[in-house]
């Protein structure tokens, strides 16, 4: 017992940040603004570090089930995290394109920031790494459906006909995830698999003989994505508060759930690409933007039918611009089953770009 309270010090850390943050919640508010943004900043980093236990949970079940599973779980856990902060979020903010900007922010940084950074780095430790190219291709394209039908075709939809549209984006995206877990975890299971060979293996993390309890991690990953709802609620009220007339961009919200959710993947990625497993990266770059979209989307949208009120979630004109820059990218340096330091400097210009013009207000 000693031992596991040792292990999840970060859950303890952030259920004690919870068990103090709701009973001083409205004396913190009263007390200005400048409280607001400390105690929002103490939060984020409980949330953060839950989240990095939330993600270990879900790698060493991914070790356990093996792939695709494994991927898939890290990456469902991590919009998990994204949709609760979400959500949370999108009940005590003001900004009625949260939802869209969180998603687009997701994208870019799972693309092109955390894509981009493994290929650089991974390239200028082992040159070229291999991958297998159907997973890059079937990702992108799904990527692009999803992301057309779901924030760039809204724009041309009469705004009477909202609920309508909104009902088949619903439908429509829970067909293609479904569509997409058939073809992941059966027939089509192989496009998301490398053979590395027996020297790979033989290091990869994890993978030490030991059992792995998994009824354990279940209820600890879990009791993670709870705390981080706990944790959202306080951090979300403070957060607004403390950003009050400030005048800082209303992306900087959005790219925050973004960066949170997204922190355990980058730490995993980048080790992939550092142990030469690009074939580990692609999934997580990609499967988190595809996962993102094709499940977020359909969440937010059923809050909106519920409330009777329509959510902003088409693109802007920028964003649009970003967005297909980017796939169209993805889709030319992914096509050869192999990365390299150049295609990651492509991605992370990208990135930069998005910063750049998320700094600018644009």
């Amino acid at each position: 017992m000693r031992s596991v309270l040792k292990e999840e010090k970060f859950l303890l850390l952030g259920a004690l940040v919870a068990a103090c943050a709701y009973p001083l919640e409205h004396s913190l508010l009263a007390a200005g603004q400048a409280v607001s943004l400390l105690a929002a900043g103490v939060l984020i980093g409980a949330i953060l570090l839950t989240s990095l236990r939330v993600a270990h949970h879900a790698e060493l079940l991914a070790i356990r089930f093996g792939e695709p599973y494994g991927t898939m779980l890290l990456t469902i856990s991590a919009v998990l995290v994204e949709v609760v902060i979400l959500v949370m979020m999108l009940a005590h903010t003001s900004s009625p394109a949260l939802a869209r900007d969180t998603i687009y922010s997701a994208i870019m940084l799972d693309m092109n920031g955390i894509l981009g950074l493994a290929a650089i780095l991974g390239g200028l430790k082992h040159g070229e790494q291999a991958y297998n190219v159907d997973s890059g291709n079937s990702y992108v394209v799904m990527i692009l459906t999803a992301v057309g039908v779901s924030m760039i075709i809204p724009e041309f939809i009469p705004h009477g006909r909202w609920q309508l549209y909104s009902i088949f984006t619903v439908a429509i995206m829970v067909v293609l995830y479904a569509m997409f877990l058939h073809m992941q975890t059966t027939r089509h299971s192989y496009f998301f698999s490398y053979a590395y060979g027996p020297a790979h293996d033989s290091h990869e993390e994890g993978h030490d003989g030991a059992p792995i309890p998994v009824t354990r991690h279940v209820v600890l990953l879990v009791s993670g994505l709870v705390l981080i709802g706990l944790l959202a609620e306080v951090m979300a009220k403070m957060l607004d508060a403390g950003l009050a007339g400030t005048g800082v961009p209303a992306m900087v919200a959005a790219m925050l759930v973004a960066l949170l959710s997204a922190s355990p993947e980058i730490v995993t990625a980048v080790r992939a690409a550092l142990n030469n497993r690009m074939q580990s990266v692609v999934n997580i770059a990609l499967g988190a933007s595809l996962s993102t979209v094709i499940l977020t989307v359909p969440i937010i949208e059923g809050i909106a039918l519920l409330q009777g009120q329509p959510i902003e979630m088409a693109l802007t004109p920028v964003q649009t611009a970003m967005v297909l820059l980017t796939l169209l990218a993805a889709s030319i340096n992914l096509n050869d089953g192999e990365t390299n330091v150049i295609e990651g400097m492509t991605h992370f210009v990208l990135f930069s770009t998005f910063l750049m013009l998320a700094a600018l207000g644009v």
